[in-house]
């Protein structure tokens, strides 16, 4: 019997899951946190406990939310292969046909393939910018237009952490006149009355949970760099505005439209959002995309040492994609995204199965947090 309350629901033969997620509570790794999973569109697993605060004083509910930073990336590709579907979006036509401005410095070939797999060679902007550039829109779009590729577009994958959000927003509104949080809204999350949002109002944001980076001890015991090397291509991305862990907590970040990284949901709204694409596109009457259209979005692009990530990478059309080197079940065609601190959120087009794990409790670093991962195991295990 675990110590933590665990709310929420499992269906039968499923209790290996709850054990699962428990047992991040128990160990003391966890302070708020959602787990949701999907079987042919249906829930069969969503679970929430803890606190939404650092100081536990506020429980976690089932309607809290949280920031799962490039988790965020999963669903903003899900709003560009929308657009894809619609015949509105050619990603090999070059990203100036929709954004003339964008031809500057080298770039009048790249496409949005290329903007997708993050291959483009913009990962950063060398222009030194302001610390809130990140909430000024117009700001970044602007210096991503005037940069020039940071390597030779499409010859090698590197990650696109923020820039990603921009380049691929900034496609989807020339096309639709809609900020991505607004598309979001009105084409995805609305029909499918799914908690997730790229920019919060004042009456979202009181749900949301506060982040909880983790200690410079816990850092250091997990062996990772308090610092990065700022002479690296990931400090040189990260450091220009410098991201921290409790920007995600401000209302600055929270009310913004960052696509790339402050996507707010809990399990359960991402693990739906996901069963659609589990389903080839559709949950129940609402059809995001055709089913040819998502297996071109999940074909591989790259399957490589990325250049900004000290990771090899399997990269699909805006999909982390399942790989040897970050197993994410036992089918082949699982993707999605993970974000910053933990968060994790799946489709598996094989099985139909969908799952998202959410939490406040940052880890310390890329590598070595089971706790979605054990989750999900367990998951898979009951199927």
């Amino acid at each position: 019997m675990s110590a933590t309350e665990i709310h929420g629901e499992c269906a039968r033969g499923f209790e290996g899951v709850r054990d699962a997620f428990a047992s991040n509570f128990d160990s003391g790794s966890e302070v708020g946190a959602s787990f949701a999973a999907t079987r042919n569109g249906e829930f069969v697993v969503d679970l929430w406990a803890g606190y939404a605060d650092k100081a536990r004083s506020r429980p976690w509910q089932r309607d809290t939310i949280v920031n799962v930073y490039s988790t965020t990336k999963a669903i903003t590709a899900t709003c560009a292969h929308i657009l894809v579907d619609r015949g509105l979006l050619d990603v090999d036509a070059p990203v100036a046909k929709y954004w003339p401005e964008f031809a500057q410095a080298g770039k009048e070939r790249i496409t949005t393939r290329q903007l997708l797999s993050h291959s483009a060679g913009l990962a950063g902007v060398r222009r030194p910018l302001r610390v809130d550039s990140y909430y000024n829109w117009t700001e970044m779009t602007d210096a991503l237009a005037a940069e020039t590729p940071w390597w030779e577009p499409g010859t090698a994958s590197g990650y696109h952490a923020i820039t990603y959000g921009y380049l691929v927003g900034e496609v989807i509104r020339r096309i639709t006149g809609k900020s991505v949080g607004a598309f979001l809204r009105e084409e995805v999350t609305g029909p499918l009355h799914a908690e997730f949002h790229i920019g919060l109002t004042p009456a979202e944001e009181a749900r949301a949970a506060d982040l909880v980076p983790p200690t410079a001890e816990e850092t250091a015991a997990a062996g990772a760099p308090v610092a990065l090397d700022p002479e690296s291509l990931l400090g040189k991305v990260m450091s220009n505005p410098q991201l921290r862990p409790d920007e995600g907590n401000s209302h600055a970040w929270r009310a913004a439209e960052i696509p790339a990284a402050n996507g707010h949901g809990n399990a359960r709204s991402t693990a739906k959002i996901m069963a659609a694409l589990a389903n080839g596109g559709r949950l129940g009457n609402v059809r995001l995309m055709r089913e040819s259209t998502l297996e071109k979005a999940v074909e591989e692009q790259s399957y490589a040492q990325d250049l900004v990530l000290p990771l090899k990478m399997r990269w699909g059309l805006g999909f982390m994609m399942t790989s040897d080197t970050l197993p994410l079940g036992p089918n082949p065609r699982i993707f999605g995204h993970g974000g910053w601190g933990g968060s994790l959120a799946f489709a598996d087009l094989d099985a139909k199965v969908s799952w998202a794990y959410v939490m406040n409790k940052m880890s310390p670093g890329t590598t070595g947090d089971t706790r979605g991962f054990l989750t999900m195991m367990a998951l898979y295990e009951a199927l």
